[in-house]
């Protein structure tokens, strides 16, 4: 993941510029949490990113800067979590880091060694 990196598309969208149409999409940045992947799972760990204002890291990208998808896995705090609670579609919200599966597929593998 030197390279790399771990954004939330939060939409998609496209401008027209002199003629031109740029596909873009709206993405909140994510940081990694160390120098390395996690020692014990080997996969790397991201939190959702903040501003000085304790504003997200919210930005826009052209979308032929996105390589593929990443499959997240939250990093699950000590205390229970109740399925009633959480809904999928919350899980950004709601968890403060994630592990980048690495495992999901072979081309994720390659790219997130």
């Amino acid at each position: 993941m030197d390279v790399t990196d771990v954004v939330h598309v939060l939409c998609f969208f496209s401008l027209r510029y002199l003629g031109k149409l740029y596909p873009l999409a709206v993405v909140w940045w994510f940081d990694r949490v160390g120098n390395g992947p996690n020692g014990d799972t080997g996969m790397w760990v991201v939190r959702p990113s903040y501003r000085a204002s304790n504003n997200p890291n919210i930005g826009i990208t052209h979308i032929d800067a996105i390589y593929c998808a990443a499959h997240l896995i939250p990093v699950y705090a000590a205390h229970n979590i109740d399925a009633k609670d959480v809904k999928p579609h919350q899980s950004y919200d709601t968890f403060q880091s994630f592990y980048v599966n690495k495992f999901a597929d072979h081309h994720t593998f390659e790219i997130a060694f």
